[in-house]
């Protein structure tokens, strides 16, 4: 029998964790406004212009074929490093880098969260790093396109780290039985965050006429904005969490960046013994790689292939973030009645419509537009949510934190691709409508691939207790 002073305890660890729990997911409140208002609306077309700004000069300057005003792909050349290619291709292309990049460093971030004793200090250092490179966006202006392609990859850097380092926390503020719940909050309260944020955005862009300012000006104010949110929000999570001690903690220097290399080749080397899951794992990424594409370079499709205006990007861009949450809710309702797998293959199939209806998409169609971006929303954040959830079915038991590892570093290993067809595509065609539409070919193959994937034989193969529906 418990004693009452067990019982205080109990309670007062309670509290305690539920104190953490509530501020961590504030953290996804202050990140979600950079993949939403920065990487998905303001910069793919901000950056697009000011390039395309530098190749008119040049073209002028060299008296070459003069770069077409409506296209960003006629005679439209920028250089860097030695490389030339249409302005139009930039963002494809620097997606694809920054993944890159992110892929290199992410692993070391990892390794030195999980050696260190260090994780709040690290949180805080990456997202005010982060947040201070997306304010110095509103620097970026005339030609000088690249600075704010370092500028992008360094606050790129810092975004994905920070995440790394907050996933880090989950286990250590919250039971086993908690997870679930806690980590939904912060997904919704994400999704919920990035719209608000992005709505105050809309209205300064909708309003720049009255307050006497340019299309450009409301975009530099926008990543001024998004930084400080990001930023601003950050200063609660770091007020709630603490740091937690554990035993093998508190490496420093050089073995911090061996050990979690030498962790991550241990736990490829132990995955081998369930290849199934690697199965579904490959399977993910494939189709993951094309949902995080579409929404990447869904803005820049928009403007131009389909000749809108920056306003009716960002309403585009806000029916999909509200729009996702209630398609996560509605995802996870079908699922409990057909099962996650037949779910997902069902998701998978939208994906393919919605896609093909933007290929169809006439320039200066906002009705189908917005129908499009619907589609978009009902499938973006449950596809991904489901596919989460299920993979957990078949990591072995005990080694999750491991495996999850595996999952994340995979994901940003294989997310290059798509941006990569996208942008190769387009400068091969000389148009964006192509290249939207070959990116359907991650979601067919993943679509017959998940099929063959035995879902139950994988969660037995591991281990794991099978559920009544998969």
């Amino acid at each position: 029998m418990k004693s009452t002073g067990d019982d205080t305890a109990d309670a007062n660890n309670a509290r305690s964790r539920k104190r953490e729990q509530r501020g961590w997911v504030w953290y996804d409140v202050a990140n979600s406004v950079f993949p939403t208002s920065v990487i998905t609306v303001f910069l793919s077309l901000y950056l697009t212009s000011i390039a395309t700004n530098a190749a008119k000069a040049d073209t002028a300057l060299n008296g070459a074929n003069p770069c077409a005003d409506d296209n960003a792909f006629a005679n439209c050349d920028v250089t860097i490093l030695g490389l030339q290619f249409p302005s139009g291709s930039l963002w494809g292309y620097l997606l694809s880098i920054a993944t890159v990049v992110q892929v290199i460093v992410l692993p070391v971030m990892g390794a030195i969260a999980d050696r260190t004793q260090n994780k709040k200090k690290m949180l805080g250092f990456f997202a005010f790093t982060g947040s201070a490179a997306t304010i110095a966006l509103a620097a970026v202006e005339g030609t000088n396109w690249k600075l704010g392609v370092v500028l992008f990859i360094i606050a790129n850097i810092c975004y994905g780290s920070s995440v790394v380092v907050y996933y880090a926390f989950l286990p250590e503020i919250a039971l086993p039985d908690e997870r679930d719940a806690v980590s939904s909050r912060g997904w919704a309260f994400g999704y919920l965050g990035g719209g608000v944020a992005l709505a105050i955005q809309l209205g300064i862009t909708l309003g720049a006429d009255f307050l006497g300012i340019t299309s450009s000006d409301a975009a530099r104010i926008a990543f001024v904005i998004s930084g400080v949110w990001w930023a601003a929000f950050t200063i609660i999570p770091l007020r709630a969490l603490t740091e937690h001690q554990r035993p093998h903690g508190g490496e420093q220097g050089a073995s911090v960046i061996s050990a979690g290399f030498k962790e991550l080749g241990t736990t490829l080397r132990q995955a081998k013994a369930f290849p199934l899951t690697l199965a579904f794992l490959g399977t993910y990424l494939i189709y993951t790689d094309g949902i995080a594409t579409v929404a990447n370079v869904s803005a820049q499709y928009g403007s131009v292939e389909l000749k809108f205006e920056q306003q009716t990007l960002i309403t585009v861009i806000l029916i999909v973030q509200f729009v996702a949450f209630v398609g996560g809710v509605l995802h996870g309702f079908v699922a409990k009645r057909i099962g996650a797998k037949k779910t997902i293959l069902g998701s998978l199939i939208v994906w393919i419509v919605v896609i093909t209806a933007a290929f169809f998409v006439q320039a200066g169609d906002e009705t189908s537009f917005y129908l499009v971006a619907a589609g978009i929303g009902i499938v973006l954040g449950g596809t991904n949510a489901l596919s989460r959830s299920l993979f957990s079915q078949m990591v072995p038991p005990g080694r999750e934190a491991q495996y999850f590892s595996l999952y994340e570093v995979g994901e940003r290993s294989t997310s290059w691709l798509g941006p990569l067809v996208f942008a190769g595509v387009g400068q091969a065609t000389g148009s964006l409508r192509p290249a939207i539409l070959a990116l359907i070919i991650f979601f067919v193959a993943g679509f017959i691939l998940l099929i063959f994937v035995p879902v139950r034989r994988a969660i037995k193969a591991v281990g794991n207790e099978e559920p009544a529906l998969v």
